[in-house]
């Protein structure tokens, strides 16, 4: 059985599979968080320019942290620091920039959007779009494998030796199931229990949700498929997914809190109409 192909050849052009992959990824990002904003009331007029600086901070901060964790090897071979079509891009530094990025360009442009509100809309888009990149990234890149296996279920990446477990594949899985959880909390949250609309709700549980899954996930990965003990950047990842947990756990404690405030003074519309007319006369 041999590797997937990574690269092919149109005429002269020597086209990667790993970036073609990237390309589609990020059009699925743009144009479903696009969608959701229409859904939710907020305009998108301002949203491709902030897009475009949003991709290229994540490149930027995820091929970085990449070779700050593997500097012994990029050290003696500076030309493939920018060979991102080799893969080498890692998750959390591209959040790590492209967050605060997004969060401020996003503020200028659509200051309407509150910064809660605009983080759990993106964040099933981001967990979509990490199971799908997964499947058109790592799976279709050179080293795209985790550890070796033996199993009938391993698979060949090209320039890993053997058979090699398809931790890409595991993981779009995974993050694909973090999505639907996220995609059903966020259901349920938009209506009372009688099924009225419910809006203006507290932000944040949808994000913090999102953040101790996806920390436990990639810690777990990490640790268990991936990583090598004593590496710095296997450690880095798992400290990484560490910091996600603790910090989606402070924000659903904070949220929490003030989720009580609110309903303490915001009803379903229709237990509203109930209770005024059981109090009115006979």
């Amino acid at each position: 059985m041999r590797p997937i192909p990574v690269e092919f050849h149109i005429g002269p052009l020597q086209v990667h599979t790993y970036g073609i992959g990237l390309a589609l990824t990020f059009w699925f990002g743009f144009t479903y968080f696009e969608r959701r904003l229409r859904h939710n009331g907020y305009r998108t007029d301002w949203f491709v320019p902030v897009f475009l600086w949003i991709i290229l901070a994540a490149v930027v901060g995820a091929r970085a942290m990449h070779v700050s964790s593997n500097l012994g090897y990029y050290s003696h071979n500076p030309g493939d620091i920018l060979a991102v079509w080799h893969g080498g891009l890692s998750s959390f530094g591209g959040l790590l920039l492209a967050v605060p990025v997004g969060i401020v360009l996003t503020r200028r442009r659509c200051p309407e959007l509150p910064l809660g509100r605009a983080l759990d809309l993106v964040l099933p888009v981001l967990l979509a779009c990490w199971a799908l990149g997964r499947l058109l990234g790592p799976q279709l890149m050179v080293a795209g494998g985790g550890h070796p296996t033996h199993q009938w279920f391993g698979m060949y990446y090209a320039g890993q030796a053997g058979r090699r477990l398809p931790v890409p594949i595991f993981q779009a899985i995974e993050d694909f199931a973090v999505y639907l959880v996220l995609i059903a909390i966020e259901r349920r949250l938009d209506r009372w229990p009688d099924g009225a609309r419910r809006v203006a709700y507290p932000s944040g549980i949808v994000l913090g949700t999102g953040m101790v899954l996806w920390g436990i996930e990639r810690s777990l990965d990490e640790h268990l498929w991936l990583g090598e003990d004593g590496r710095l950047g296997s450690d880095l990842v798992q400290l990484a997914g560490v910091l996600l947990v603790v910090g989606g756990l402070v924000i659903l404690v904070r949220t929490r809190s003030r989720w009580r405030e609110w309903l303490r003074t915001h009803h379903s519309p229709g237990i509203t109409e109930q209770r005024e007319e059981a109090e009115q006369p006979a």
